[in-house]
C-alpha cells in the first residue's frame, strides 16, 4: 500500500514538472505569435537584412508582416494623393489669382478712362460729353465689382483650403522639407507664407469698398497684390511637386521591402495575389498632361531621383552588361568544350558543332535570365507559364519533337559526318551541316537540300566516305576472237602503274562473265576514298586508248539474224 502511494506521488511530481516547462516554452512563444509585426520597427531596413528577419518566420507570422507592411504602403500612398490634391488646388487658386489680377488691371484702366472723360466733360461742357462720361464711370462700377466678386471666390477657395486637413498637412509638409533641404543647401531663399500674400489681397479688396478711396491706386495694389499672391502659390506648388517626388521614392522603397515579405510568404505558401494587385495598382506615377510645369517637374523628378530614373537606368546598364558578359563567356565556354572535345576521334563534327551551339545559347538564355531580373522583372510566372505552354506546344509540334528525336540519335550513332557524301532520305550529296530538326545536304549538282532527320533516320543512310579506303569496282568487255591473257596483262599493267591504287589489298582482275556480245573483265582496285573518281575516271580511259593500240576489240551489243530461202513447191507441200 506504502509503494502505492509512493508510486501516484512520483507520478504527480512528474506531471507538474513536465506541465510546467510546457507552460514556459509557451510563454516564451506567445510574443511571436501575439500579432505584432517585427519586421517594420525600422522602415529603412536594407533588404538583404530584410530577407534574414523574415527567413525564420512561420506562414501565419508572414501573413502578420504583408498586414503590417501594407499598411505603412497605404499610409504613404495617402500622403502623395494628399499631396497631388493640394497641387490641383494650387493650380486652381494660382488660376483665380491670376484672373483677379488681369480684372483689376482692366478695373484700373476703366477707371483711369472715367476719370479722364470726367474732366473733359467739366472742362469743355456739352450734353455729349456728359453722356460719354457718364457710360465711362458705369463700365469702371462694373468692372470694379467683377474684381469684388472674384476676389471674395479666391478668398472663399482660400477658406476651404486651409478648412482641408489633409491638404493643409501636405502644404506644411512641403514647406517644412523645402526649409530642411533650404538650411542644408544654405539657400537665402524662403518661400513667402502664402497667409500674408492672402491678407495683402483681402486688404485690397477691402480698401475697394471705402468711399473715400481713390479707386485707381487701390485697383493698382489689388493687381500687385494678386500678382505676387499667384507668384507665392506658384512657389509653393513647386515645393509640393517636389515632395511628391520624394513620397514617390519613399513609396518605391516600400514596395521593395513589401516584395521582399510577399517573396517569402509564397515560398511558404501564403496567398499573395490580393497584395500584389493593390502594389501594382498604387505603382508608378501619373502625369497630368493639363499641367505642363507640373508634368516637367514631375518628369525631371522622376529622372533625378535615386528611386526613379537614376535606378532605371543603373537596371538597363546591369541589363546590357550582363547580356554582354554572357555572351562573352558563351563564347570562352564554347571554345573551351570545342577544344576539350576537339582532341577526341570519337567525337564527330556534327556532334562537336551541335556541342557548341548548344553550351552558347544555354549560357546566353541563363544570361538573359538574370538581365531580366536585374529589370526587376519577377521570371518566376514567365517560367510558369511557359511551363504551361509546354503540353500545347509540344502537342502541336509532334512532326518536330520526332525530327528532334531523331536527330538525337543521328548524333548519338554518327551515322555521317560533315563534309561526307551520303544516300540518305531520298537525297544524294555532301553533308553540309545538321542540327536537331533537319540535316542540310549539297547536292552533286550545287543544289541546297534541307532533309527532316526523321526520314533520314526513318530510312536506309549510305555513306560513301564513311571508310578510309573504297574499292573501285569497273567492268570491260572485249571480244570472244581477241587474246585473254592479252587483255588481262594490259588491265593488270595499268592498275598497278596508277600511282593512286593501293597496293593493299592487291587489284582484283578476272574473267568475270561470258556474256551475250563480249567476255567480260572485272577490274577492282582498292584506293583512298577520296581518289575514288580519279582512279575511276583514269583507268577507264586509260584501258580504252591501250585496247585501241594493242588492238583488243571491245564489242558492242549485236544480234545476227539468219535468212533462209525455200522453194515456192517446198512451202506448198
Amino acid at each position: 500500500m506504502n509503494m502505492y502511494r509512493f508510486f501516484l506521488m512520483t507520478v504527480f511530481v512528474f506531471t507538474c514538472v513536465i506541465g510546467s516547462e510546457a507552460s514556459v516554452a509557451v510563454a516564451e512563444e506567445a510574443p511571436s505569435m501575439s500579432g505584432n509585426a517585427v519586421s517594420t520597427r525600422d522602415p529603412g531596413i536594407p533588404l538583404d537584412q530584410l530577407e534574414l528577419l523574415l527567413k525564420p518566420l512561420t506562414k501565419t507570422e508572414l501573413v502578420i508582416e504583408a498586414d503590417a507592411w501594407l499598411q505603412i504602403l497605404k499610409a504613404k500612398v495617402k500622403q502623395i494623393s494628399d499631396a497631388e490634391i493640394a497641387v490641383k488646388k494650387k493650380n486652381e487658386q494660382i488660376a483665380k489669382a491670376e484672373e483677379v489680377a488681369d480684372a483689376a488691371k482692366e478695373a484700373k484702366e476703366a477707371a483711369e478712362e472715367a476719370r479722364k472723360a470726367k474732366e473733359t466733360a467739366s472742362r469743355e461742357g456739352g450734353l455729349e460729353a456728359a453722356k460719354e462720361a457718364a457710360e465711362a464711370a458705369k463700365e469702371a462700377e462694373k468692372k470694379a465689382a467683377e474684381v469684388k466678386k472674384v476676389a471674395e471666390e479666391v478668398g472663399k477657395a482660400e477658406k476651404q483650403a486651409e478648412a482641408d486637413e489633409a491638404i493643409r498637412a501636405a502644404t506644411e509638409d512641403a514647406l517644412e522639407k523645402a526649409a530642411e533641404r533650404a538650411e542644408e543647401t544654405d539657400s537665402a531663399h524662403r518661400v513667402p507664407a502664402p497667409e500674408a500674400e492672402a491678407d495683402k489681397l483681402d486688404a485690397g479688396v477691402r480698401a475697394l469698398k471705402s468711399k473715400n478711396a481713390k479707386e485707381p491706386d487701390k485697383l493698382k495694389e489689388v493687381a500687385e497684390a494678386a500678382k505676387a499672391a499667384a507668384s507665392t502659390k506658384a512657389e509653393v506648388k513647386i515645393k509640393l511637386l517636389e515632395n511628391v517626388t520624394d513620397l514617390r521614392n519613399e513609396r518605391t522603397a516600400m514596395i521593395d521591402l513589401m516584395n521582399v515579405v510577399l517573396n517569402e510568404l509564397e515560398k511558404k505558401g501564403g496567398e499573395v495575389e490580393d497584395y500584389r494587385k493593390y502594389v501594382t495598382a498604387v505603382s508608378g506615377i501619373k502625369i497630368d498632361v493639363t499641367d505642363s510645369s507640373a508634368a516637367w517637374m514631375s518628369m525631371v523628378g522622376w529622372l533625378k531621383s535615386e528611386e526613379g530614373g537614376l535606378r532605371w537606368v543603373w537596371n538597363f546598364a546591369k541589363f546590357l552588361l550582363t547580356i554582354a558578359a554572357f555572351y562573352i563567356l558563351s563564347l570562352i565556354m564554347g571554345k573551351a568544350v570545342e577544344k576539350m572535345i576537339g582532341t577526341s576521334k570519337r567525337v564527330s563534327t556534327l556532334l562537336r558543332d551541335f556541342l557548341y551551339k548548344a553550351v552558347r545559347r544555354t549560357v546566353i538564355m541563363v544570361g538573359l535570365v538574370m538581365a531580366l531580373a536585374a529589370l526587376e522583372i519577377n521570371i518566376g510566372p514567365v517560367m510558369a507559364v511557359i511551363g504551361a505552354a509546354g503540353f500545347v506546344i509540344a502537342f502541336a509540334l509532334q512532326g518536330t519533337l520526332s525530327n528532334f528525336a531523331s536527330g538525337i540519335m543521328i548524333l548519338m550513332y554518327r551515322p555521317f559526318d560533315v563534309g561526307d557524301i551520303v544516300d540518305a532520305g531520298g537525297v544524294t550529296g555532301r553533308v553540309r551541316s545538321t542540327n536537331l530538326v533537319s540535316t542540310h545536304i549539297r547536292t552533286f549538282d550545287n543544289k541546297s537540300m534541307i532533309v527532316p532527320n526523321n526520314e533520314i533516320w526513318g530510312g536506309v543512310i549510305t555513306n560513301s566516305t564513311g571508310t578510309r579506303k573504297r574499292r573501285v569496282d569497273m567492268v570491260f568487255g572485249i571480244g570472244y576472237s581477241d587474246d585473254i591473257a592479252k587483255a588481262q596483262g594490259i588491265l593488270e599493267k595499268i592498275t598497278n602503274d596508277h600511282e593512286l591504287v593501293l597496293k593493299d589489298p592487291e587489284p582484283d582482275i578476272k574473267v568475270h562473265e561470258l556474256a551475250d556480245s563480249s567476255v567480260n573483265f572485272i577490274c577492282r582496285p582498292w584506293v583512298k576514298t577520296a581518289d575514288y573518281w580519279t582512279v575511276y575516271w583514269d583507268v577507264t580511259r586509260a584501258v580504252k586508248e591501250e585496247f585501241d593500240r594493242q588492238g583488243v576489240s571491245i564489242p558492242f551489243p549485236q544480234r545476227d539474224v539468219h535468212l533462209y530461202q525455200e522453194s515456192l513447191e517446198n512451202a506448198a507441200r
